[in-house]
Parts: structure tokens; C-alpha cells; sequence
């Protein structure tokens, strides 16, 4: 049995993902929850397991190809099938032509086969590769399956292509007889007389080939590839192919197609799709040699990468951000943590002056709720959170991402060290859950791992504000009367100013020095 899997929701909100690796190759003997592929959505990396005991049939996807959510990318033949498939396929060819030529006979196109057939139909024509929703979605529409071009990688027909075959069938339909050109549009040249719609060229300016020169083939039989010009002055099209066109930016004359209607060249929504495809290729492929020409790389800007760039320029243009920088002298906390290290260690747990720093802003965050709240523009409302999940914010290969931890005023030091350690390795490792960066209320970033000092961090939104940590340097400080050298750390917090006044954002931060000034009074807090 033939086994079709969709690249499943893996997330609320993913739409798509890509297909960042193939773990096995057709013919592969697989088992059930096996990983077979690993896909990058908008959110992070995830495999991807067998449904099944059995082999790899085929795999429609390649690496690195974006697929939307619901599109099948692998077929499975289940087990016990192997040993047979070859003869069980060859069996199913004689049923099922016999079954073609006798329903051709009675003028039925369309044969049962494709109620049995889990990927391929046979017809009059040939086998049309087609998803048993789009076989079904035809059943219902009175469409002929073996009639329609499809758009899909090998023609594999889509419930799109049977939707514009369904429409275009209509419309010819409603027309009559009557009309010379039903459900068609006649373009006569550019100037868009005679064409019978508003917009005469499809949209779009006209398409040239990847050299920048329409091709000199004017042909409705063909001549012209689908990445080169058809340049014709005459174009038969039913309206959804013109919208169709226009909304992929290309120039209808300039379709290839060897379809022909009354002795005009017809272009369907296939012809339309697959042309700009190879538009697109060639003008991917121009700026793959220009960049290269220059000494340039083009990574493309999507899956995590695109996501933190959308949710860093919400919060930019959304929250009015002020930064509020101040230092603070933490040679008691250096100790205190130098102290604890050992300890630490032996419980096999990584002590960083990171919990410390939770600590202190789980107990100022206490004090000025205002930094732990969020804005509720629909309702109106400033939300204070009761709760506090501290965010760490996470340098990784696909850029930052921020872990929370959620609860952090009920652990002790060393539960947060061991939660901390574990979120940030699995961020850095791509394995981390969407769930588990979310639900933060105040977040922190850790600039001085890479020797900074200053910062100016952007705002988790919906979140308030955000505290970036500067690197501990040895600077001069009076201690006494007497100019000694002390350990000193920066901070820098940034407020979404329409929630928090410059004043809470000062007296807060304050309130965190005096807790890294003072680590032993971490101690009194719960």
C-alpha cells in the first residue's frame, strides 16, 4: 500500500517550511517515528518522522525547496508491499488500460481506476499524477482529471489546476454558444484593442529571458521554453488565467504555450505558473552571477532568520524605546559566584553570574510591577504580570533567540543555572520547542559575553523592557578616600517609554544594583 505524507503543522501559525535536509533516499527501508527529513519553519528546525514501517517510494521535495504546509513530500510504500510493488504495478497498468479504452468507448474519459490509484490516474492520455484530494475535488467539480496540465513538479496535478479547469469550464458554459470567444479573452497587440477586459496585457511589463532579450519565437506551437519570451500580438485566456497573470507580474502575450483555441494560441493557469517560475529562476540565477561577480554571497531571508527580523521591527516601530545606562560594582558578586562555582560543579551544574542577575530582577521587578507588564492596545490596558518568566536572550547560527524560564522567583540559584543551561543549549542545538520561548515578561541580554559594554537592545514585544548585561572589567573606583581597582559591570535597560516613565526605568535598575552590589541579600528572597 502507497502511503502519501504531507509536510504536517508543526506549529500554530506556520503556513510553510523548508526542506532543510533528506535523512534517507528512495528505496530506503524505513521505520515508524524514523526521521526522515529536517524542516526549518518560521519558529526553528524540526524532524520530521515516518508514519509508517516500510520504504521510501519517492520524494517530491528537494533540499532546500519552501513547501507549504499540507503539500505531500514523501510517498512510503508501507510494509510487505516491497517485494511486489514491481509486479503489483505492472498488473495495475493492464487493469487499468483495459478500463481506460472501455470507458473511452462510452464516452466516459474519467475511470474507476482513480478511486483505487493512490497517486496516479490512468486516462485515454496517459497517467496523470494527482493528489486524491485534487481526484476528489474533480469528481465533485464534473472535471475531467486527464484533461488538465498540472503545475506541480513532474505535472503532478494540484486542487488548484482542477479549480481554474472547473472555472474555466464555467465560464465557457455561461457564454453560449452565441459568443465567439467564451470564457476567453482575445488580446489584439499591446494597445489593448479588442480585448474585451480592462487590463489588455495580463499585468505586468513584458517578460524578456534571461539574456534580457525576448525570444524571437512568436509561435503559439511552440518554439519558446518556459523561461524564454513567446512575444505573440494575439492571446486567448480565460479571465482567472489574466488575473492570474497579472498577480504573478507577467505579460500574457509573452506566455509560451502549444495549445491553440480557433486557431489562437491559448494559455492556461499552468502554462502561466510554470513561465513565471522560470522567470524567476532566471532573474534568481542573474543575481547569483552579478553577486558572485562582485564577491557577494545571497543567503536567503526566511524561516528563524525572518522571524526575529519581523518581531525586531514590530517592536522598533511599535514601542518608543529609551535606554537607560548606568554601572554597577560587583566585586562581592564575582566572589560570591567564585565561591559557589565549586559547589556547583560537583552537582555537575554550570554556575554563570547569569542567575544572579535573574535574581536581582525578579526582586526589583517586584517593586516596580510596571517593568513586568505588557500593553493590551485592543482592550486599552496596561496588563501587570503577578508572574515572572525571565527570557535569555540566545545568540545562535540562525540569530538570536530567547529561552524563557518560566517561574523564576520560585527556584533556587542552582534550579535556575540547570534550566537556564538546558534552554540555551537546545536553542543552540535548534531543537528548542516554540512553547518554550514563550510567555516571557522581562528579558535579559548578555552583551559582555562578546566584550561589550553598551548596548541599545530592542524590546521583546510585547514585553516592556529588556536589560542587556555589559562585560565585568577591572576599573578605578574610590573606596574610602583611596583610588583602588574594583570589578565593574554596565548595565543598559530599555523601556517601552508609553508604559514605563524614565524615572521607574532609573529606580529599577538601582534597585538591581544594590542586589548585585549586595549578593548576599539575594538570599532573603524567596
Amino acid at each position: 500500500m502507497v502511503r502519501e505524507f504531507e509536510l504536517p503543522d508543526v506549529g500554530e501559525g506556520v503556513a510553510e517550511g523548508e526542506i532543510v535536509d533528506w535523512l534517507v533516499e528512495e528505496g530506503d527501508p524505513v521505520e515508524e517515528d524514523q526521521p526522515v527529513a529536517e524542516v526549518e519553519t518560521d519558529k526553528a528546525v524540526v524532524d520530521v518522522p515516518s508514519p509508517v514501517d516500510g520504504s521510501v517510494q519517492e520524494i517530491h521535495a528537494a533540499a532546500g525547496e519552501m513547501v507549504p504546509v499540507g503539500t505531500v513530500i514523501i510517498t512510503f510504500a508501507e510494509e510487505g508491499d516491497a517485494d511486489s510493488g514491481e509486479a503489483t504495478t505492472t498488473e495495475e497498468s493492464k487493469e487499468t488500460d483495459a478500463a481506460t479504452e472501455a470507458s473511452a468507448a462510452t464516452g466516459d474519459v474519467e475511470t474507476t481506476a482513480e478511486e483505487t490509484a493512490d497517486e496516479e490516474t490512468p486516462t485515454a492520455s496517459g497517467r496523470v499524477f494527482a493528489a486524491p484530494s485534487a481526484r476528489r475535488l474533480a469528481r465533485e467539480l464534473g472535471v475531467d482529471i486527464g484533461s488538465i496540465d498540472g503545475s506541480g513538479p513532474g505535472g503532478r496535478v494540484s486542487e488548484h489546476d482542477v479549480r481554474a479547469a472547473a472555472e474555466d469550464a464555467k465560464e465557457v458554459d455561461e457564454e453560449g454558444s452565441d459568443s465567439p470567444e467564451p470564457a476567453t479573452t482575445r488580446v489584439e497587440g499591446s494597445s489593448g484593442t479588442d480585448a474585451g477586459e480592462g487590463d489588455t496585457t495580463g499585468g505586468g511589463a513584458a517578460q524578456a529571458s534571461s539574456t534580457g532579450q525576448p525570444s524571437a519565437s512568436g509561435s503559439a506551437a511552440g518554439g519558446a521554453t518556459a523561461g524564454e519570451s513567446a512575444d505573440r500580438e494575439r492571446t486567448l485566456a480565460a479571465p482567472a488565467t489574466r488575473k492570474l497573470a497579472a498577480d504573478s507580474g507577467v505579460d500574457i502575450d509573452a506566455v509560451p504555450t502549444d495549445e491553440e483555441r480557433d486557431g489562437e494560441a491559448f494559455v492556461t493557469p499552468a502554462a502561466v505558473e510554470s513561465y513565471a517560475e522560470a522567470q524567476q529562476a532566471a532573474q534568481d540565477a542573474d543575481r547569483a552571477a552579478v553577486a558572485e561577480s562582485r564577491g557577494e554571497e545571497r543567503i536567503p531571508y526566511r524561516g528563524v532568520r525572518r522571524t526575529i527580523g519581523q518581531q525586531m521591527a514590530e517592536s522598533k516601530y511599535t514601542a518608543p524605546h529609551v535606554t537607560h545606562h548606568d554601572e554597577v560594582d560587583v566585586t562581592a558578586l564575582v566572589e560570591a559566584r567564585t565561591d559557589l562555582k565549586e559547589l556547583a560543579d560537583e552537582q555537575g551544574i554550570s554556575l554563570s553570574y547569569m542567575p544572579f542577575v535573574m535574581k536581582a530582577c525578579v526582586a526589583a521587578l517586584r517593586e516596580f510591577p510596571m517593568v513586568n507588564s505588557m500593553l493590551d492596545e485592543e482592550a486599552e490596558e496596561i496588563v501587570q504580570k503577578k508572574y515572572y518568566n525571565i527570557g535569555v536572550a540566545t545568540a545562535t547560527d540562525a540569530g538570536l533567540m530567547v529561552p524563557v524560564v518560566e517561574d523564576a522567583d520560585r527556584k533556587n540559584m542552582l534550579q535556575l543555572a540547570s534550566e537556564m543551561n538546558e534552554l540555551v543549549e537546545k536553542a543552540r542545538e535548534r531543537t528548542i520547542s516554540r512553547e518554550e520561548m514563550q510567555g516571557g515578561t522581562f528579558t535579559i541580554t548578555n552583551v559582555g559575553a562578546i566584550g561589550g559594554e553598551y548596548a541599545t537592545p530592542i524590546i521583546n514585544h510585547p514585553e516592556v523592557a529588556i536589560l542587556a548585561l555589559g562585560a565585568i572589567k577591572e576599573k578605578p573606583r574610590v573606596v574610602d578616600g583611596e583610588i583602588v581597582p574594583r570589578k565593574v559591570m554596565t548595565l543598559s535597560l530599555s523601556i517601552d517609554h508609553r508604559v514605563v516613565d524614565g524615572a521607574i526605568a532609573a529606580q529599577f535598575t538601582n534597585r538591581v544594583e544594590e542586589f548585585l552590589e549586595n549578593p548576599q541579600r539575594l538570599l532573603l528572597e524567596a
